[in-house]
């Protein structure tokens, strides 16, 4: 009697699931290699302009909302400069995992000026040969700080780790907004502090004597004051 001998059928083995911490793990660690990678990309502008980045223009074209008229009279003009050093840190954590630091210099002009359109007729007084005019106008003010973009930038900015992913799946990764309004803020400030109404208002008395005496008017006195 003859026995046939079958090979041996090799067993299937199901593959085993990944754990549920390894799978955030392995997405953290995919994270953080994605993160770097666009760090050293930065850090290497050739490595970055390999890829040929392009930029487009696509913004729609400029709407005009309203038009006003202005009646004040822009007499001097200030040019500030400020160095903004703001720090954000957290509660019980390092630095390293969580916090920002930015150090920004913000160059911007303030204006200031006389509203004439302040000026009634009590303000305005004529002699009967008219070659005297006495003229009382509003004290100069300040305009609102401007900033200029081509003069503004971040020196640095250090921030940690949690910041870093923040930033991925931000829609202003980096945001500059807070040392922006700190730069205004400053520059308001220094503008206050400065000379620049009392120059708006010497500039305007030398601006409106000049015009009178031109008209004819030989003694032209300005005064401020409410």
């Amino acid at each position: 009697m003859t026995t046939s001998l079958k090979p041996d059928t090799p067993t299937k083995r199901l593959p085993r699931r990944m754990p549920g911490w390894a799978k955030v793990l392995t997405a953290v660690v995919v994270v953080l290699v994605v993160m770097f990678a666009g760090i050293r990309l930065s850090l290497l502008p050739g490595l970055r302009d390999f890829f040929g980045t392009e930029t487009h223009d696509r913004s729609g074209p400029a709407l005009l909302e309203s038009i006003q008229d202005m009646s004040r009279y822009d007499a001097a003009s200030g040019n500030f400069q400020v160095v903004v050093d703001l720090e954000k840190d957290a509660k019980y954590l390092p630095d390293a995992i969580r916090g920002t630091r930015t150090l920004y210099v913000g160059a911007g002009t303030v204006d200031a000026y006389v509203d004439l359109g302040k000026v009634g007729d009590k303000d305005v007084t004529v002699d009967g040969d008219r070659t005297s005019a006495t003229l009382r106008l509003p004290h100069a003010l300040l305009g609102t700080p401007a900033l200029d973009p081509e003069r503004s930038y971040a020196v640095s900015k250090q921030r940690g780790l949690l910041d870093r992913l923040g930033d991925l799946f931000s829609d202003n990764p980096g945001g500059e907004q807070a040392v922006q309004k700190l730069a205004v803020k400053h520059i308001s400030e220094a503008a206050k502090e400065s000379e620049l109404t009392a120059r708006a208002e010497t500039n305007t008395t030398a601006m409106l004597k000049g015009l009178l005496r031109s008209l004819g008017f030989e003694e032209v006195k300005v005064t401020f004051g409410t």
